[in-house]
């Protein structure tokens, strides 16, 4: 029998976000959370399970296919040779390579997580992919501007994507457009500040 109770990081193991995106949709009472005494969270599993079945029956179809998309899309870019041809990808050695190559699918996940989320929800979730891109970027020697453009990589990838998906629902509303380009900016551009940021950080420290 699984366990009644769910500490923070087995929620957000479960539902594949960041630790911190738990936290904050806890927060603002998107997710059911309880307390206990000591002031931890607690979350029920059956409360976690129907949450998600709702989050699943409301998630818009757009959603989904652009996470199929995005993923087609990320094994042709690799396929097709063009993470080869990036002169910051031929710096790393295959276990970076892999790891960077993972990122993009952590990214995907990211974005389809805010993009089902409204205001500063997927905030938390942004800073925490910065901060292992940089992360990562720094353990493999990357300078702040190779970290930049394999980040810039992975979004064109991603937007490319999402281009492709509309345009092929033939999405005429400049409503729905106008929208999701907020929201895609949005996330994105916080990711990038968060790179930017703790590279100046980690060199302040280092000097």
């Amino acid at each position: 029998m699984p366990a009644e109770w769910l500490s923070l990081s087995e929620v957000a193991s479960l539902l594949g976000v960041h630790p911190s995106t738990v936290r904050s949709w806890s927060d603002q009472g998107i997710l059911p959370v309880h307390r206990t005494k000591g002031g931890h969270r607690r979350y029920r599993r059956s409360e976690v399970d129907l949450w998600m079945q709702s989050q699943r029956a409301t998630a818009p179809n757009e959603v989904q296919l652009v996470a199929q998309q995005a993923l087609r899309n990320t094994r042709l870019q690799v396929s097709e040779g063009r993470l080869k041809e990036e002169s910051w990808y031929q710096k790393l050695d295959q276990m970076a390579r892999d790891q960077y190559r993972e990122s993009g699918r952590t990214l995907l996940q990211g974005l389809i997580n805010f993009l089902r989320t409204d205001g500063d929800a997927g905030a938390p979730e942004a800073e925490a992919i910065g901060y292992e891109y940089a992360s990562r970027g720094r353990r493999c020697g990357l300078s702040a501007l190779e970290a930049t453009h394999a980040f810039l990589f992975f979004r064109t990838v991603l937007l490319e994507s999402m281009l492709s998906v509309y345009e092929a629902a033939a999405v005429s509303s400049a409503y729905v457009w106008a929208d999701l380009f907020r929201k895609v900016t949005a996330f994105t551009d916080q990711i990038l500040v968060t790179i930017l940021e703790t590279y100046e950080i980690y060199e302040r420290v280092n000097r």
